[in-house]
């Protein structure tokens, strides 16, 4: 008996998916239907995960077409997932910091460069949804991410430079107006950054929080797998203050995202002219001390230098610079994050 495509639809029309209160065939996930002989080959697209349905729904599907096509048939169906781009992501670097104004995006933007530097194929995302930086620090605020669809699917395909792969909300919204969005609304453009792209394979994946401890935290620490948290501070008491705060959240029991360590940034002026000059304009080691005291790594001391800031605003990550003390500053900070991912593990 020879069997066509439609007869075929037309049997697993016959089955439904309860949760859509629809027949599979009508919700479109049936997929590759290919017929050799008594041979008959599909597969069964669910939208997303559903374990409790899947073996429900896959044994009615072969039932219907085995009843068609009688004894002696051949059939082979398998069930399918929406691919999750994140499996292909080896760590979630996040980069946080207890309060506004210490470089978080600056040090974020360039530990992306320095990691990219050793070889790793990494990315960045902007998740400072109210105020994204990273487009302009990479030279890159004009551009605008592909759309392609996929199986009923629309993915967003991340901007490139200096072989970083980018998304920002800011590459979604008019850079002149503010983004006046209540915390849930930020939180769902959040996690279509993370699971509407496609990422593609990647080593690291650098995440540029807001400052403070917010809804923006909690929505990445209960949907992503974070392999860590590196928090930004001044050597300020101030900013310290803020830093133990965030200590303190990622550190909670119903959250306890593993820290990785603390960043220093503007830990001391150095002039261009005089490079081996240290002042210590807002303080000494007092990351140092916090880092002791919480019992946790100091990533690094990035100097406070003129061409950081110039860099930035330029769209050229001062790591891009091998031979400079930020540069070396940078690249450290590379290798020890490197070195503490290992340690976790």
């Amino acid at each position: 008996m020879s069997i066509t495509k439609e007869q075929v639809l037309e049997a697993l029309g016959k089955v439904l998916y309860f949760p859509q209160h629809d027949n599979v065939v009508s919700l479109n996930m049936i997929r590759d239907i290919h017929l050799h002989g008594d041979h008959i080959h599909f597969t069964i697209f669910f939208p997303q995960r559903d374990e409790r349905n899947e073996n429900v729904v896959l044994n009615a599907c072969v039932k219907a077409v085995e009843e068609l096509a009688g004894k002696g048939s051949h059939i082979d169906a398998r069930v399918e997932y929406p691919r999750n781009p994140l499996d292909k992501i080896g760590s979630i670097i996040a980069v946080a910091s207890g309060k506004g104004g210490v470089g978080k995006s600056t040090v974020a933007a360039n530990l992306a460069v320095a990691l990219s530097k050793t070889g790793a194929r990494t990315g960045i995302l902007d998740a400072d949804i109210y105020g994204p930086s990273i487009p302009i620090m990479f030279d890159v605020e004009k551009s605008r991410p592909e759309v392609y669809e996929e199986n009923g699917k629309q993915w967003i395909v991340p901007v490139q430079n200096y072989g970083i792969k980018i998304l920002s909300i800011g590459f979604f919204v008019d850079p002149g107006k503010a983004l006046i969005w209540r915390g849930p609304m930020a939180s769902n453009a959040l996690k279509q950054l993370f699971t509407e792209a496609d990422w593609g394979e990647l080593d690291f994946l650098v995440v540029d929080l807001p400052p403070g401890t917010g809804d923006i935290h909690l929505t990445l620490v209960q949907e992503v797998p974070v392999a860590g948290v590196a928090i930004v501070t001044t050597p300020q008491e101030v900013a310290l203050a803020d830093a133990r705060k965030a200590f303190s959240m990622f550190s909670q029991k119903d959250i306890q995202v593993p820290i990785l360590g603390l960043i220093e940034n503007m830990s001391y002026f150095t002039p261009a002219e005089l490079p081996d000059n240290k002042y210590f304009i807002f303080g000494r080691e007092g990351g140092r001390k916090l880092a002791e005291s919480s019992g946790i790594p100091l990533l690094g001391q990035i100097p406070l230098v003129q061409s950081v800031c110039e860099s930035g605003d330029k769209g050229r990550p001062s790591a891009l610079k091998n031979d400079t003390p930020e540069g070396k500053a940078f690249a450290e900070l590379a290798g020890n994050v490197l070195k503490r991912l290992e340690e976790l593990k």
